[in-house]
């Protein structure tokens, strides 16, 4: 057992198998670790993502849940990228999001052409993901619960800090009617605390991404689109998030600033005479 730099997606698979030894044994960690002979701080590292597991640790443990050669392998299949500093996904694999984005510390964004999902309502990410061409409204229904279920993180009383900087372009997008619109610009109203807008005028060479931050981990950068996500540890990909957030904070209409923006289109929504669907952007 090998000591590494923990990742988004070691903590995820460890957090399974922190999940696996609770319904496949109903053991402490502790009491996990004497049965099968290992060092009691053993399973703690692995569930928490610190270590990787060797083959006949995967191949004790998961015997020892009532596990299968082939969810073995399944899992050992995945469990080879889990230290990598760069992992991509499929655009519907949020465990690993939900996670990573759930113990942060801090989050930064930045959004060039849609509301950061966090922030957005429920009615405007059903138009996105409509627009995005999900084929059929369970798929869209889904998608948008989750999409709801992450926005808990900032309902906690130990949220993470939060700053999002949205394009004006974001904001000028036909994403749903004028109702879906209306309720989205006053939904940033409310969480204006955390909204910088980055005038029209300014140009910013990203689509954007995010970054999470970890009181105990190192950051991890991250950016999505609708055929991949990519999750980032590498420390030279990390500064150049920095700097690109340094840019921003230059660059970006202030707090004050801000609100009136949000405001001034939140009244162009209600006057608006746009129809009842979503539009393409």
């Amino acid at each position: 057992m090998t000591a590494f730099t923990s990742t988004a997606y070691s903590r995820d698979l460890g957090d399974e198998l922190r999940r696996l030894r609770e319904t496949g044994t109903g053991m402490s960690g502790a009491a996990l670790a004497m049965r099968l002979g290992w060092d009691p701080s053993k399973v703690s590292n692995l569930e928490h993502g610190k270590v990787r597991a060797t083959e006949m640790d995967l191949v004790q443990l998961f015997t020892m849940c009532g596990k299968d050669i082939q969810t073995i392998d399944e899992f050992r299949s995945r469990y080879q990228y889990a230290f990598d500093e760069y992992l991509v996904h499929g655009p519907d694999d949020v465990r690993t999001v939900a996670i990573a984005e759930s113990t942060a510390t801090s989050i930064t964004c930045y959004s060039a052409t849609k509301v950061p999902g966090l922030v957005q309502t429920e009615e405007y990410a059903d138009a996105l993901h409509r627009l995005g061409g999900f084929s059929t409204k369970e798929r869209i229904a889904e998608a948008v619960r989750r999409r709801m279920d992450r926005q808990t993180v900032l309902r906690r009383p130990d949220r993470p800090k939060c700053l999002f900087y949205v394009h004006e372009f974001a904001l000028q997008q036909r994403v749903g009617g004028k109702r879906v619109m209306e309720d989205q610009c006053a939904r940033l109203l409310s969480e204006e605390h955390m909204i910088r807008v980055v005038p029209a005028r300014v140009v910013v060479p990203s689509n954007g991404c995010l970054l999470w931050e970890y009181e105990k981990a190192m950051p991890v950068a991250f950016s999505e689109n609708e055929i991949a996500q990519v999750f980032v540890q590498d420390p030279a990909v990390i500064a150049r998030v920095r700097l690109l957030f340094d840019r921003l904070a230059e660059v970006a209409l202030d707090a004050e600033q801000s609100r009136v923006k949000l405001a001034d289109y939140a009244g162009r929504a209600r006057k608006g005479n746009d129809d009842q669907g979503p539009h393409a952007a």
